[in-house]
């Protein structure tokens, strides 16, 4: 029987429908979670039946090296837009891909309608040494691994 080892969680790249964004250091992909309803009808046992009730979807988080250049603003920008109020238009598909370590594509989370609900550049010391870090945080309305 051929071994079969876990993907392991530093190699991965993120697909952001036309956001070309070189990499991040990091992703963090929140739980899902689905609400369980209490409910009891007077002739029951003595006891209360679990339904189920709303499924929630919790944020995406990307944090990456600030740069310049380039493609260093498209994530900015779109938080820009819908903080000006285009939501509707600028909600977006995001692919998370698990590579194994050879680098083939392995895993696949799939995150619908997505859209950036904040940003966050890291602090400034004059007395640091770390790399300049941005923070978004996407809300959605679904993440599904496919693969």
């Amino acid at each position: 029987m051929a071994r079969i080892d876990p993907l392991r969680n530093f190699r991965y790249r993120l697909e952001i429908d036309s956001v070309t964004q070189a990499g991040f250091s990091e992703v963090m992909i929140a739980e899902t979670t689905i609400d369980a309803v209490d409910y009891r009808e007077g002739t029951d046992p003595p006891h209360v039946r679990k339904l189920s009730g709303l499924t929630k979807y919790g944020s995406i988080t990307l944090k990456w090296g600030m740069t310049v250049g380039g493609s260093a603003l498209d994530l900015f920008k779109w938080h820009a837009d819908v903080s000006a109020g285009q939501i509707k238009e600028k909600r977006k598909k995001v692919v998370i891909v698990i590579q194994d370590e050879a680098g083939v594509d392995s895993a696949r989370f799939v995150i619908t309608d997505a859209w950036p609900i904040k940003y966050d550049p890291s602090d400034l010391n004059a007395k640091g040494n770390e790399v300049m870090i941005e923070l978004l945080e996407l809300a959605n309305e679904g993440i599904e691994r496919v693969a």
